[in-house]
């Protein structure tokens, strides 16, 4: 693999940490601009907000500008964006800083898959792909319990500075290892949009935004479920935090074999699975054994519903892959969004810190009702069509 790959995977591990760093740090930011934890949460509300508007937008200007300088241009929004939050003076400063880093999310995803199967024969492309995306994956098992770690010794501010310079590696990764590309040419917009009338990509990616956003219901108030309902100490979050980011590790690995065995019977179960272990952590959150079981879980779960969530948002909208991609990256951070903002307002209304976890289970729920939805018509569309020939038999018997 070229080395050029390593500048990608170090700027989707930064990504991936912004994304999810802030979850462990929530507390000690609402103390420091004097704010509730659920108000915190709109932190990750806003960061995933800033991805659904971000991704089809700085997509679509991807394809006007060569895909090295685009890739440069957006590790460089991610820096200046997590600068801002590491400086902010101020809640609303802060928001706007995970907005501007947000920004980059979607489309260095989108932009680098693409790159990245340039960069090497067509026999070992999708490795290529899953190298880049690696670094996603290992940023929730290495670098969101380390940024959490750096923000409960030196303070969140160091954690997003910390971050930023992750940015700075990876720009200078991008700037000296990846070769000069051609933009991919001008794109219609109306054409590329013309993907989202078809019912089935509106279906597949409804299934993305409530599946993962379950997870989110549950991990955005993870850290005072664990140290306010289970009994943990502060310290344990790092390794908590960890072992969610090691079931992701597992759950992607398991969700991308079997997805292309039986795409559908696996998100059946894997989304059938993830809504009753969620309505489980409203149990298991009170002991301190079971509640380190569940986050492992729960992380599996959710992310093997990635992998088939994904597929099937392609294999629905093969004429536009680029933005159908860049969208359902939207899509489950739309339901991220949702999520936590649906588990702020249960926590807001009194009803406890595992209420959230109703609220996922719920959303996986709903997930899995859209998936038996959209089977049921795409078999009903298969045997219209394949009645059509009938239908027209007694014509070609008279012709």
């Amino acid at each position: 693999m070229p080395l050029a790959l390593l500048a990608l995977a170090i700027g989707a591990f930064g990504i991936g940490t912004t994304e999810f760093v802030v979850m462990g740090l929530l507390p000690q930011i609402g103390d420091t601009f004097g704010v509730t934890v659920p108000t915190a949460g709109l932190l990750v509300t806003g960061y995933a907000l800033g991805v659904v508007a971000g991704a089809p937008l700085m997509t679509v200007l991807g394809t006007r500008i060569p895909r090295k300088r685009m890739l440069m241009l957006l590790m460089g929004l991610f820096v200046i964006g997590n600068t801002v939050s590491a400086l902010a003076p101020s809640f609303g400063m802060m928001l706007a800083g995970r907005i501007i880093a947000s920004l980059a999310h979607g489309a260095f995803f989108g932009i680098g898959s693409v790159v990245a199967a340039d960069l090497v024969a067509p026999h070992r492309k999708a490795g290529a792909i899953a190298l880049m995306f690696t670094g996603l994956t290992v940023a929730n098992v290495v670098g969101v319990p380390l940024g959490t770690l750096v923000g409960q010794h030196l303070g969140w501010r160091a954690t997003f500075l910390f971050i930023a310079g992750l940015g700075v590696v990876g720009l200078f990764g991008v700037a000296r290892l990846i070769p000069e590309q051609s933009r991919s040419g001008d794109v219609r917009l109306r054409d590329e949009l013309a993907v989202l009338r078809n019912p089935q990509v509106l279906l597949a990616m409804a299934m993305t935004v409530l599946g993962f956003g379950g997870v989110f219901a549950a991990i955005t108030y993870l850290v005072p479920m664990m140290t306010g309902v289970a009994g943990f100490a502060d310290t344990s979050v790092t390794w908590l935090l960890a072992l969610f980011g090691l079931g992701m590790v597992v759950g992607n690995l398991v969700g991308g074999r079997y997805a292309d065995r039986s795409l559908m019977r696996m998100l059946y179960v894997t989304l059938g699975a993830l809504a009753a272990v969620l309505a489980l952590f409203t149990v298991t959150a009170h002991d301190k054994v079971a509640a380190t079981v569940t986050v492992f879980l729960i992380g599996a779960l959710g992310f093997a519903t990635v992998p088939p969530l994904q597929k099937r948002v392609l294999d629905q909208a093969a004429g536009a892959p680029t933005l159908a991609s860049a969208l359902n990256i939207g899509a489950f951070n739309l339901g991220n969004a949702l999520a936590a903002w649906a588990g702020g307002l249960v926590i807001s209304a009194g009803l406890g810190y595992t209420a959230p976890n109703w609220v996922g289970a719920a959303f996986a729920v709903a997930a899995l009702g859209l998936a038996v939805l959209s089977s049921a018509l795409e078999r009903r569309t298969a045997g219209a069509a394949e009645a059509v020939p009938a239908a027209d038999e007694p014509d070609r018997l008279f012709a």
